[in-house]
C-alpha cells in the first residue's frame, strides 16, 4: 500500500506462518507405504478461503515432531522470537505436529516474550484421510494470532476451535481430534466462527534464554521400580534430573539414597507427578512422601507435567551457574 501523501511505502500488517511439519503437513504416500509430511507453506495458505487474515508463510523443517532435536526447537524458537518482534506482525502461529507440540508451546511461552499473540495448531488426521482437520485448525489459528483479544496470553494452543494455554496443556488421546486438554483448567477461550472469545487470562512468566542444557532426562516411576536409570542417568553425567513420581510427590524409600546422590554432587532434581493434574503436595509423614523430598532440597514442577518441567530445567541449567541461581530461576511454577 502506498501512501498519496509521502509517496513511502507502507507495509499492510499481516500473521506470520511458520510451518514445522507434522500430521497437518502429511498425505498419504505409497512408496512410504503411509502417510508422511509433503504439504510446505505456500501448499497450507494456498487452501485456505479469501477471507482470512492477511499471511506469509515460511518453512523451518518439515518433519514429524518425533523426530525433533533440541537443535529443531531452538531454530524454531529462534525464528518464531524474531518474527514476533517485527513491527509488522499482528502475531505467529506454528504449524506443527501434536506429539511434541506442547513442549513447544511452553518454551516459547517462557522464552518469547512479546505482547503478540504465539499460536501453534496442527492436525489429527492427514490431508488424504475424510474428515482432514487441518485447514479448520490453521484458519482457527490464523483468527486468534490476529485478534486483540488474544494479546498478552502467551503462547497457545488452538486445536478443535479451543484455546488452550500453553502451561496447561497437554495431548490426551492418541487419535481424537479432540486430543488437546487442560486438566483440571479447561480451555481458557474459543473461536466461534470469526469472533475469538477469551474467557480468562492466565498469568505470564518468562525465563532468560541461554539455550537448552541437553543433559536432563525424564524418569516415570512405577510400582516397585528400582532407581537403576537415575543412577545410570548421573554416572553419564546428567546435569539435572526429572522424575515423575507417584501421587502428588512421592517416591520409594529405596530411592531416597540416589536422590540424596544427586544432590549432594550439585545435580538439581525435579519432582513432577506422573497425575494429569493436580499440584504436586501431600502432608503425608512417611518416608518418600513429598516432605522427605523437600529435606533433600528437590526442586518441585508444582503446575506442570514432566515433559514441561524437563523443558524448564533446561532453560535454568542453560542459565544459571549456581545453586542459589538454578532455585532462584526455577521459582513455583
Amino acid at each position: 500500500m502506498v501512501d498519496a501523501t509521502s509517496e513511502r511505502t507502507i507495509a499492510e500488517p499481516y500473521v506470520a506462518v511458520v510451518t514445522t511439519g507434522g500430521t497437518i503437513a502429511m498425505e498419504h504416500d505409497e512408496a512410504a507405504g503411509g502417510a508422511v509430511p509433503q504439504l510446505g507453506a505456500s501448499d497450507l495458505a494456498a487452501a485456505l478461503p479469501s477471507d482470512v487474515p492477511r499471511l506469509r508463510a515460511e518453512e523451518v523443517v518439515n518433519l514429524p515432531s518425533s523426530h525433533f532435536t533440541l537443535e529443531t526447537l531452538e531454530e524454531i524458537r529462534n525464528r518464531v522470537g524474531d518474527l514476533a518482534r517485527e513491527p509488522d506482525v499482528l502475531g505467529v502461529v506454528v504449524t506443527h505436529g501434536t506429539d511434541t507440540m506442547e513442549e513447544t508451546a511452553y518454551l516459547l511461552d517462557l522464552t518469547v516474550s512479546v505482547e503478540k499473540p504465539v499460536v501453534l495448531t496442527g492436525a489429527m488426521r492427514t490431508a488424504s484421510d475424510v474428515g482432514y482437520d487441518g485447514y479448520a485448525n490453521l484458519l482457527a489459528a490464523l483468527r486468534v494470532a490476529a485478534a486483540p483479544e488474544a494479546r498478552g496470553l502467551g503462547s497457545v494452543v488452538v486445536l478443535n476451535d479451543e484455546i488452550h494455554a500453553a502451561r496447561r496443556v497437554t495431548k490426551m488421546h492418541t487419535l481424537s481430534p479432540a486430543t488437546f486438554q487442560s486438566p483440571g483448567w479447561g480451555p481458557i477461550g474459543r473461536v466461534e466462527g470469526g469472533a475469538v472469545l477469551v474467557g480468562h487470562r492466565p498469568g505470564r512468566e518468562g525465563l532468560p534464554w541461554r539455550g537448552l542444557e541437553p543433559r536432563v532426562p525424564l524418569l516415570k516411576l512405577s510400582v516397585g521400580a528400582r532407581p537403576d536409570l537415575m543412577e545410570d542417568a548421573l554416572e553419564r553425567g546428567a546435569r539435572g534430573v526429572v522424575i515423575e513420581a507417584l501421587g502428588g510427590g512421592r517416591v520409594p524409600p529405596w530411592w531416597l539414597p540416589v536422590i540424596r546422590e544427586a544432590r549432594d554432587g550439585g545435580v538439581p532434581v525435579v519432582i513432577a507427578s506422573r497425575c494429569p493434574s493436580g499440584r504436586v503436595w501431600d502432608s503425608y509423614g512417611y518416608v518418600g512422601a513429598y516432605r522427605s523430598l523437600l529435606d533433600l532440597g528437590c526442586l518441585f514442577a508444582a503446575g506442570i507435567n514432566g515433559q514441561k518441567a524437563r523443558i524448564r530445567l533446561m532453560l535454568v541449567l542453560a542459565a544459571a551457574e549456581t545453586a542459589e541461581e538454578i532455585a532462584a530461576l526455577w521459582g513455583h511454577p
